[in-house]
């Protein structure tokens, strides 16, 4: 298993990942929102200078893209789930922050889960603007030794 940079040619293959797991977590939004939004997910939450990350064996099993200390985007294809992929990608950027923090759908609660047997921390209940979907903010903090 290896965590890496994203090559350039590998951005379509992430985007729709991205949209596929969207379209799937997020039924609750409808299709159009993330098909109109499609092209900017890949210039905004996939830009390579924003410290995308690949996990892969034999092929891409997931992404995790981080903006700073805000965690933008985790997929992990749907026949990888399951298989810790999402548990390496976060303890990876762990590693070199003190302070992770990422928006979740209230909605999406396989996700909400995930984030919290992770360490994340619910802090604060918002809306979601574009979607008019309640979503809370998370947030992980190293532990001080």
């Amino acid at each position: 298993m290896e965590i890496r940079e994203a090559k350039e040619e590998e951005l379509d293959e992430l985007t729709n990942l991205w949209l596929d797991v969207s379209l799937e977590s997020h039924s609750f939004i409808s299709a159009d929102y993330w098909l109109e939004n499609k092209e900017s997910i890949r210039g905004l939450y996939l830009p390579l200078s924003e410290n995308l990350i690949i996990l892969a064996d034999d092929k891409v099993k997931g992404f995790v893209s981080m903006m700073g200390n805000y965690l933008s985007a985790l997929f992990v294809f749907p026949d990888s789930q399951g298989r810790g992929y999402g548990k390496k990608l976060i303890e990876y950027v762990k590693c070199d922050r003190k302070i992770i923090q990422l928006k979740v759908y209230e909605k999406n609660e396989r996700a909400c889960q995930f984030y919290k047997q992770n360490g994340f921390k619910f802090k604060e209940r918002m809306i979601d603007e574009p979607t008019g979907e309640k979503e809370w903010l998370m947030q992980w903090e190293k532990e001080k030794k």
